[in-house]
């Protein structure tokens, strides 16, 4: 074929996206790979296991850095990029181009060894973690919190950034995001929080569920049938996943969206958390099925940012699971599970257990109208923390003083305060904003389902989930990360990110849920 007016030949622009792809392919198995150790160190690894695993973990991550720095991926960007060429290809393999070049980027400032040593030392720090919080004891972590915090300096220091190190670790977990942007977003919605929470506690009206939960036992294999029969009817297929346990709750792609597994975690006393944390993970795993099976084993086929991913798991785990008509249908199945509920609760007074409000000192644990005070206050410490105006050695205290002063309780033992999150020790810094993104994402997504989906409330009140799901899977899952987050929220809902729908929603739905004026 003649080579075009362009100057770029057809037939070397298709041969050479071939074997780009084949190329990405390659990294992304590295991925698959690394992602399958993360599991298997979460669920099954005996603590035996803790240095090897760390230094498998921190030679993949080596070889994943080789891969996307080398001068063969350059190469191929320079031809696919030039723009000759660039304009021949398909809006997806723009797309595919484009981040494959961003990512290329950001991987050429980092120093290899930095970023063997970082995944280094947060494997092994997982582990430590995982006793520190078990026996109560921050000193034992508090050395690999310093060193976590320290890489991250670092590797905020390659990247670059314009106004705060903090900046370019936020900008990792969802792009172009900045403090500027968070600080005072975080301010307004403390400033409709703070006072719908005062007058919930004002009202007299006792957060009970807790109390009236705690004479049953609610044995962990019956919690995971009832939890493997809410994702099911979700749409997760357990053909391309699985539901294990582990300390903290995650989902995880290993070779999406053919392989996608999530956790979860049972208390005896109170079924809240497996049901809350099965839905939520679940709404992550969704997403991840759903993405367009074309897209695998590229940088396209997963979750475009963690906002947009928080939003499906916080859509699901709040939108529909703390919904009145969600347990119209599904309180009957629970006590078919658990035939005891049915002395105690009836499908309205579970809907109230399920959305009633009582701060807590677990982030995990907390209701809709205080989860995002529970972010701030990470937010707010690490933040601090990278910007190196706090030391690690006070951060017990300091969260402490925020939690009385947000949301009025303080925490007794460091496992219930600065100890409870996994996050810090997987070097996850600038990842607990993008919650609060996922709410705000999620109330408006769930606004826009609703006029597009007339009988969605009346469909969740049936226990019939999967329209919503099929069109969640066609209007955001499909295109996987081939859309940028403002592109998909802008397309979904005709608009950008907009937090009224948020503040509108909890507003109106607990003004009613107590009875507020």
């Amino acid at each position: 074929m003649a080579e075009t007016a362009t100057g770029c030949p057809p037939e070397k622009t298709a041969q050479t996206l071939i074997e780009f792809k084949a190329y990405l392919a390659e990294i992304q198995d590295l991925g698959h790979a690394s992602a399958l150790l993360g599991w298997d160190r979460e669920t099954l690894m005996p603590p035996g296991g803790i240095a090897p695993r760390a230094s498998a973990s921190g030679t993949l991550a080596k070889l994943s850095h080789q891969y996307r720095t080398s001068t063969v991926i350059t190469d191929f960007l320079n031809t696919l990029s030039a723009s000759d060429c660039l304009k021949t290809l398909s809006p997806v393999n723009q797309a595919l181009v484009s981040e494959v070049q961003r990512d290329v980027e950001k991987q050429q400032k980092l120093p290899a060894d930095l970023v063997q040593e970082f995944s280094q030392v947060t494997s092994e720090a997982q582990h430590i973690w995982q006793r520190a919080r078990k026996d109560n004891d921050f000193k034992a972590f508090s050395p690999w919190l310093e060193k976590i915090a320290d890489l991250n300096r670092r590797r905020a220091e390659c990247l670059g950034y314009e106004d705060s190190p903090y900046d370019a670790l936020l900008d990792l977990y969802e792009r172009d995001l900045t403090s500027a942007q968070l600080t005072p977003l975080f301010a307004s919605l403390k400033d409709t929080l703070v006072p719908l929470l005062q007058k919930i506690q004002a009202s007299g009206i006792k957060a009970d569920g807790a109390e009236k939960f705690a004479p049953i036992t609610f044995n962990s294999e019956k919690q995971k049938v009832f939890c493997q029969t809410l994702l099911k009817s979700m749409g997760y297929d357990f053909h391309r996943g699985v539901m294990a346990v582990s300390a903290h709750p995650f989902s995880c792609g290993i070779g999406t969206p053919s392989d996608v597994r999530l956790t979860i975690r049972y208390k005896l006393n109170d079924p809240r958390e497996a049901i809350a944390t099965g839905l939520h993970e679940g709404g992550h795993a969704v997403y991840e099925q759903g993405i367009d099976p074309a897209l695998a084993r590229t940088p396209l086929g997963t979750g475009v940012s963690l906002g947009i991913h928080e939003s499906q798991s916080r859509l699901w785990e709040n939108n529909v699971g703390r919904s009145q008509g969600f347990w119209q249908h599904f309180f009957p199945v629970f006590a078919e599970v658990f035939p005891e509920v049915g002395q105690i609760f009836d499908a309205n007074s579970f809907y109230q257990a399920m959305s009633e409000v009582r701060p807590s000192l677990i982030r995990t644990e907390s209701d809709e109208v205080t989860y995002n005070l529970h972010i701030l206050v990470r937010y707010e410490i690490e933040k601090d923390l990278i910007e190196g105006k706090t030391d690690v050695l006070d951060l017990p205290e300091i969260w402490r003083e925020k939690m009385n002063a947000y949301l009025g309780v303080t925490p007794n033992t460091d496992s219930n305060g600065v100890l409870q999150d996994v996050h810090w020790s997987m070097g996850a810094m600038g990842y607990f904003p993008t919650y609060t993104l996922g709410n705000l994402y999620a109330a408006q997504f769930f606004n826009t389902a609703k006029k597009a989906l007339p009988t969605l409330e009346s469909d969740i009140a049936n226990g019939t989930l999967l329209p919503l799901k099929q069109w969640l899977n066609k209007q955001i899952h499909h295109v996987g990360a081939s859309e940028t987050p403002d592109t998909i929220v802008r397309r979904v809902t005709g608009e950008a990110l907009n937090p009224t729908y948020f503040t509108s929603y909890l507003t109106e739905k607990y003004v009613e849920r107590y009875g507020l004026d």
